[in-house]
């Protein structure tokens, strides 16, 4: 069953009142119209979303980093990170969006990860900031390195390794990579025997790749269920990885397409908790991508069932879970924006989760009410049913037992699959 309802317009000004448009089955044909740049651009081939360190939640049930500020001891990082795309130069992004003063990076370098503790010897090389080895990087601010040549084919695992001015404390963070730490200046050595896993991966949050025929981008953008789950040792299970091994597997699709998940764990569009809210945070994490050609919006089920008994409520908006008309408010504000840069929208409806933790019946109520509005939209390219795709046929209000990783608001491997299955991939070749 086609889960995705496809609309076209004529005209910008008639968005609001086109009618549903039917698209026959046709060859998906992703080599066609590619674009070609003058001179090669840059891509996004692999991003993170990132946050503050908080060192303890904002209410009960989200997790909390350790108590006691945490700093930078002087050890050697490296992060390794998946690319989407292939090519022969690639750059990265370092970031101090939510530092409170400036970063000093000291030393940093980019290879072929050859495992968890190594990088192929004849990929490792430094990179530079303006020609330099090093960059100060304000608060509030980002650095992209200069352009390194390095050879990378899409599915293939870099590796950026830095080196941070001891005593600076944590502050930027974000949940998708794989980070190890070795005692000392150890940025230029391929090996790292002994490096210990880190539970955090910090300032590293994107890895560009110059194309010359630029691909489409496809930002995914949400909280956990988007995020999905994994971990260094286990490969990641989430519905942007499965749709992105659905577009390589196309004829034509390997290099074609980046896949990008811009998803925060926790993460609320109303009100800001783990990382800014949504509606703040989307036009960095997702209209700020390299070459963003589409974003697919799926995030609001925290916002309808974060809470606190009635009588609590009162003490801060973060406690009061928010109507749907407040949530559809907000959700067009996202689609005009992606509208305003020339960005397609497909926009996701909101999972059930029946059983969970934070589940009542007035808050079904409110997430049929959403979807409701969701279905009903003629001002985006395509709606895809992430309800339809997980619930359980017997209690629609459930995700089904065979999807549900166990807490009824997550959805397990097969159903980061299902999900990754309902898309339809006509909606990404234009």
């Amino acid at each position: 069953m086609n889960l995705v309802s496809r609309r076209r317009f004529t005209q910008a000004g008639l968005a609001r009142c086109a009618g549903l448009c039917l698209l026959g089955v046709t060859p998906l044909g992703l080599g066609a119209k590619p674009k070609h740049a003058e001179s090669p651009g840059w891509a996004a081939s692999w991003a993170a979303a990132p946050f503050d360190y908080m060192p303890a939640p904002l209410f009960p049930g989200l997790p909390s980093l350790p108590a006691k500020p945490q700093h930078f001891d002087g050890r050697s990082l490296r992060q390794q990170m998946v690319s989407g795309l292939g090519g022969e130069r690639v750059r990265v992004r370092f970031s101090n969006l939510f530092g409170h003063q400036p970063l000093h990076i000291v030393d940093a370098s980019v290879g072929l990860s050859a495992g968890a503790d190594a990088v192929a010897p004849d990929s490792l090389q430094r990179l530079r900031f303006g020609g330099r080895a090093g960059v100060t990087i304000a608060p509030g601010r980002e650095a992209w390195s200069d352009g390194a040549r390095l050879a990378v084919e899409p599915g293939q695992r870099v590796a950026v390794g830095y080196q941070v001015e001891a005593g600076t404390p944590f502050a930027t963070l974000h949940p998708l990579g794989a980070t190890v730490m070795l005692p000392g200046a150890a940025v230029m050595r391929a090996k790292w025997p002994g490096a210990e896993p880190s539970p955090i991966n910090h300032i590293v949050t994107g890895l560009d790749v110059a194309m010359q025929v630029m691909p489409r981008v496809v930002v995914a953008f949400g909280d956990s269920i988007t995020q999905g789950t994994g971990s260094a040792e286990a490969p990641p299970a989430s519905y942007p990885d499965r749709l992105a091994a659905r577009l390589r597997e196309q004829p034509g699709g390997d290099g074609a397409f980046s896949v990008i998940n811009a998803g925060i764990g926790g993460n609320r569009l109303l009100v800001d908790g783990t990382g800014p809210r949504g509606i703040d945070r989307f036009r960095r994490d997702a209209l700020g991508q390299s070459g963003v050609t589409h974003v697919l919006i799926l995030i609001g089920i925290n916002d309808l069932g974060v809470s606190l008994p009635v009588a609590m409520q009162g003490l801060s908006p973060a406690f009061r879970p928010a109507s749907a008309e407040q949530l559809a408010a907000s959700l067009q504000q996202l689609i005009e924006q992606a509208r305003g840069r020339g960005v397609k929208v497909l926009l996701g409806t909101i999972t059930p989760f029946k059983g969970a933790a934070y589940w009542s019946e007035e808050k079904e109520l409110r997430r049929q009410a959403l979807n409701r509005w969701i279905r009903g939209r003629q001002d985006v390219d395509a709606v895809v049913d992430f309800d339809q795709a997980l619930r359980d046929p017997g209690d629609p209000a459930a995700m089904d037992p065979r999807y549900d990783s166990g807490d009824h608001l997550h959805p397990g491997p097969a159903g980061y699959a299902a999900m990754g299955d309902a898309v339809d991939l006509r909606e990404l070749q234009e």
